[in-house]
């Protein structure tokens, strides 16, 4: 009785309707479903105009039996949600042609028996093919990151390459210095050799014959390295911190590693004032140049000419938008923490390869050494752009990216791998003027967001806490 008296006086519980994100309905679901026994007796005689909350990732949450598996929000994207509509064709899936072409790949090469007898290690040839496979695997089926191009696929076997080296390391991370040493002759045979130690500091007298001795091709790969870090930090104060902690950390670890120890002008004119100078500046004019580009994408089909297919062609290479980077480190104190935590997993990506290369018996000019220092640059363009997505936009990037996170994991795995090998390596204590000099350091660190954050709340709570009191005893 009471059932029906409540249908006649609320006629809209008689045909409940889940609203969707298109606007369309559905009818309440079967008797069986589950109900909440909250739900009895919510309406009251004021609602009946209200209007019903829109369910969905913006509205209210749906229950399972209420969701409409046709709408757009109860299903997952596996790819960007942005595409290049100027090349359309480039963008079109070809999964089962990609997995029938490289399984006839694999299945020639593993039974022809002319190719098996070529390869001198099986073993070998045999890890290359499981290598190229998961990458295959990456290109197709990872989660597309940041950047469109010159394609979501290229930046999806980046990010199967970090997830390699990352397992890599963690393998390494359980093995023994000399035994890590030995396998890394399966990779090159010339390996496993103990290098001479190389001091760049016998003669710092500074005349225009040492400069001039001092200038080699390590000068060019500093004014790259630091062209790469511009791309990938894109704020002049930001390098030029990290240009000088840089320096400051080799002064600091020249006990460790005698290729730190440098001239006094080799620190601070070649590398910080030339080299790392010049990088930084023409990283920052490409910045810039990105940022007030216009960008208007034409396809092939739409530009006439060969001259004008080969100039769309060439810029499939460049980005396809830019994002000028505003880190404001010093506007918040969740701005300076997370600035010096990028300059400092930046400052440990740079320290490591030093460090690795001398553990592992590598020359700085080694395939092996170079590869690993174009591959962070790689991974640090998406890496950095997902970060500072996920720090200035927390309501749109819910979550960090898989690029950043990989990353970060990478450079904390390099690190625990050195602090392990290194330890009976590297037994010289840190000097004591050093000590000093990182406790003053790390103490200042520690100060400013204190000075700066800290005492102008405090001023504020007693100020407030001041005016709560005179109001109370007034």
């Amino acid at each position: 009785m009471n059932e029906r008296i409540d249908q006649k006086s609320h006629p809209t519980i008689e045909k409940t309707a889940v609203v969707g994100a298109l606007g369309t309905q559905q009818v309440d679901p079967s008797p069986i479903s589950p109900q909440d026994d909250s739900d009895h007796g919510y309406f009251s005689p004021g609602h009946e105009t209200e209007a019903e909350p829109e369910p969905g990732l913006r509205g209210v949450p749906v229950r399972w039996y209420d969701a409409d598996r046709k709408e757009p929000y109860t299903h997952i994207q596996p790819f960007s949600e942005r595409h290049d509509t100027s090349v359309e064709f480039f963008y079109h899936p070809f999964t089962l042609s990609a997995l029938a072409f490289g399984i006839s790949i694999l299945a020639y090469v593993a039974t022809t028996n002319d190719v098996l007898e070529e390869g001198r290690d099986k073993r070998r040839l045999g890890v290359y093919a499981a290598i190229i496979s998961f990458l295959m695997y990456s290109m197709i089926q990872f989660r597309d990151g940041p950047y469109i191009r010159p394609h979501p696929a290229f930046w999806r076997v980046i990010l199967g390459i970090n997830l390699l080296y990352e397992l890599a390391l963690v393998f390494l991370l359980f093995q023994d210095l000399k035994t890590a040493q030995q396998m890394m002759t399966y990779i090159d045979p010339n390996l496993g050799v103990p290098l001479p130690e190389k001091n760049y500091a016998e003669d710092c007298s500074f005349t225009p014959r040492n400069i001039w001795n001092a200038i080699d091709i390590f000068c060019v790969a500093h004014a790259l390295g630091w062209f790469g870090k511009a791309l990938i930090l894109r704020d002049y104060w930001f390098c030029w911190i990290l240009s000088v902690a840089f320096e400051l950390a080799e002064y600091s670890l020249q006990h460790q590693l005698n290729n730190f120890a440098e001239c006094w002008w080799d620190h601070w004119i070649l590398d910080v004032l030339v080299c790392n100078w010049l990088g930084t500046y023409l990283g920052m004019k490409t910045c810039q140049f990105f940022e007030v580009k216009h960008y208007e994408w034409r396809g092939l089909r739409q530009s006439r000419g060969i001259r004008s297919k080969t100039k769309r062609v060439i810029t499939q290479f460049s980005p396809h938008d830019f994002t000028a980077f505003k880190w404001a480190g010093t506007t918040s104190f969740f701005h300076y923490v997370t600035v010096v935590l990028l300059l400092t997993v930046f400052l440990a990506a740079e320290l490591n390869p030093f460090y690795l290369k001398a553990l592992l018996w590598m020359e700085p000019s080694h395939p092996i050494v170079i590869s690993r220092l174009a591959f962070v640059f790689l991974c640090a363009l998406p890496a950095v752009r997902e970060l500072y997505q996920y720090l200035m936009n927390p309501k749109k990037a819910v979550r960090m990216g898989a690029h950043a996170w990989l990353l970060l994991a990478t450079i904390v795995t390099e690190l625990l791998v050195i602090r392990k090998w290194g330890k009976n390596v590297f037994t010289q204590p840190f000097p004591t003027h050093i000590k000093w000099s990182l406790s003053i350091g790390f103490g200042l660190l520690a100060l400013y967001p204190l000075a700066r954050f800290g005492l102008p709340s405090a001023r504020r709570y007693l100020r407030r806490h001041g005016k709560q009191t005179r109001s109370k005893t007034s």
